[in-house]
């Protein structure tokens, strides 16, 4: 084990963290398929911010790297072949016609040019800086793959050696995959070392320390094989370290096995070890939910020293945008209908005044674009090529009240968001109901890569998280205690999942049973059998019901006796299923 360091000062609260909110791909179904959370840079810095382990003078704001400084690494060429949908859609596992080329090298660019410029700062501090978005370790001189098109790690070594820097380099990759393309680009240089502890090889990589270990290996067989790389380190000036949050167990493509804790440990143990020394931290690739806590420790680690956990149930989005509410109610943005001077307005055409519509007596549509705008989701639609934006309310030959935006792109205006909303009281308690939701890409196309859903008419945007947190925002804004709507399919009850329950029980326990029993089959899959009725519940067909589900402000009722009675008497099997494995799932590249 590593000896432990005495009497040193730990902590390093000016620590720099280089971070854009243009860090998320602007790719809509990367993330279902891969299991990498786009928002991951978010929720890290939202966390962070909000629980005071930071102030926002840690934070920096890159800049596009050079391309002169990307020629370093990589050839003409290839960085010619990235300005094609073609290339990208190939790196990144998704259809060409899903790239927005500008927006997504846009990111690819910022993450890198954040790593370059951490880099220079950790050897201007004699400290750690982190980047938290990059290390694109397979991508090689005249080619990417694996989510990586340019490799940061290379290009910041290759771009320090040309600002004169002569030192020994460390390049420490702790991702779960392998460091192939680094090795690759940085082979000629022999004062690089490079050690890898991965769960994955594909044969024994030239110019690397390599260590794989067994699938699922733990925390304790992880830490031993980790300090042993560690001392085989030659002490370097300056050291990379890849963080990579695909260490955990259940991660969708690494095969670790790592706790929370565990890689807590881990980051511990190599930030005692480059105390002083100048180093990047990069967190690498992560397919699971709980991989933005993985980065979110390894800054802890780094601030503190500290194996305080991260704070059960935290929901960084949530709180986010409840700060903005209350911020904007304070600059009175969003406003109540008392608040609303309805004689300013006058008739489109006969300028006359009238009543604006409101949404629920209380919003203009003004407000509501500025509130799409404020949050982030305006910003994410015109990356996406879409600008013009205009929202419209009606009534609901249905009941309820509609409310649309609209944006246009090359020329035409398309349909986005379509929704139908009223205040109702749903089992004794007055929410915020929601009849129906559409996100639409009226640009985008189903595909082997992105199966059409039962019920879908088109592709969705990629927004289901933000628009869910608009909605349960508004229901508090309202006074409501909470929100509710009945998913039609499996698959719109599953997304909600995390902060929504059915108001029955043993509707609740079924839920459970069925994502027990069938979760290792894709979403599509299983989505498609209950509607077709090829799902089985104790050996006769089942039958998939729209039944409420609700999302309280309060919490869910103490009823777990009987959801969980409910979901062990109840067992579920796909007719005619045969073995395991992700059926319907076409190939999801390799993770970072």
């Amino acid at each position: 084990m590593l000896g432990r360091l005495r009497h040193v000062r730990l902590w390093d609260r000016q620590l720099p963290i280089w971070y854009d909110a243009e860090y998320r791909l602007p790719l809509t179904a990367f993330g279902k398929r891969t299991g990498l959370e786009p928002r991951r840079a978010d929720l890290v810095a939202w966390y962070l911010l909000e629980w005071r382990w930071i102030a926002r003078d840690n934070l920096r704001t890159p800049a596009r790297v050079r391309y002169q400084d990307l020629a370093r690494v990589h050839g003409e060429e290839y960085l010619e072949s990235l300005t094609q949908r073609e290339t990208l859609a190939q790196i990144f596992g998704v259809d060409p016609w899903d790239v927005p080329v500008d927006e997504l090298m846009r990111t690819v660019r910022l993450g890198c040019g954040g790593t370059l410029a951490a880099a220079r700062e950790a050897l201007r501090r004699h400290g750690a800086a982190v980047n938290l978005m990059g290390g694109f370790h397979h991508a090689g001189p005249a080619h990417g793959s694996g989510l990586c098109a340019v490799n940061d790690i290379a290009v910041a070594v290759r771009a320090l050696r040309e600002d004169g820097f002569d030192g020994q380099v460390a390049i420490l990759d702790l991702d779960a995959h392998p460091p192939d393309g680094t090795a690759a680009c940085l082979r000629a240089d022999p004062r690089v070392w490079i050690g890898s502890l991965s769960g994955s090889s594909s044969g024994s990589i030239a110019g690397v320390d390599e260590t794989v270990l067994p699938p699922r290996a733990g925390d304790e067989s992880y830490l031993l094989a980790l300090d042993a790389l560690v001392l085989r380190m030659p002490r370097p000036d300056f050291a990379v370290v890849l963080a990579g949050g695909d260490v955990l167990d259940g991660d969708h493509l690494g095969h670790l096995g790592l706790s929370l804790d565990g890689a807590r440990q881990r980051d511990l143990r190599v930030a005692r070890v480059l105390l002083g020394i100048p180093s990047v931290w990069l967190p690498g690739g992560g397919y699971h939910n709980d991989a933005w806590k993985v980065l979110t420790g390894t800054l802890i680690a780094l601030l503190r020293h500290s194996r305080r956990p991260i704070r059960p149930g935290s929901d960084p989005m949530a709180a986010r945008y409840m700060r903005l509410a209350k911020h904007l109610s304070g600059e009175g943005i969003v406003r109540r209908v008392a608040e609303i001077d309805l004689s300013d307005v006058e008739a489109d055409l006969g300028l006359k005044p009238g009543p604006k519509t409101l949404l629920l007596g209380a919003y203009t549509s003004e407000s509501v674009e500025f509130a799409l705008y404020r949050f982030g989701l305006l910003a994410f639609l015109e990356r996406r090529g879409y600008g013009q934006f205009r929202v419209e309310f009606g009534t609901a030959t249905t009941g309820g009240e509609r409310v649309a935006v609209f944006g246009r792109a090359e020329g035409i205006e398309h349909l986005l968001i379509d929704g139908v909303i009223e205040r109702t009281t749903v089992g004794g308690e007055e929410m915020l109901y929601v009849h129906w939701l559409s996100l639409r890409d009226p640009r985008a196309r189903f595909s082997e890569r992105r199966p059409k859903l039962p019920g879908q008419e088109m592709p969705g945007l990629g927004l289901a998280r933000e628009v869910t947190e608009l909605l349960v925002m508004l229901a508090a804004r309202l006074g409501l205690a909470g929100l509710a709507y009945n998913p039609a399919w499996f698959h719109t009850a599953y997304v909600a999942r995390g902060g929504f329950r059915f108001l029955d029980p043993a509707a609740q326990g079924r839920f459970e049973a069925l994502e027990r029993d069938l979760g290792h089959l894709s979403l599509a899959l299983v989505s498609q059998a209950l509607a077709e009725g090829r799902v089985l519940m104790n050996g006769e067909p089942f039958e998939w019901k729209a039944e409420l589900m609700v999302y309280r402000a309060a919490g869910a009722p103490d009823d777990r006796g009987a959801v969980e009675a409910e979901r062990d008497r109840v067992a579920f099997t796909l007719a005619g299923e045969a073995g395991g494995g992700r059926e319907g799932d076409p190939p999801a590249p390799r993770g970072v």
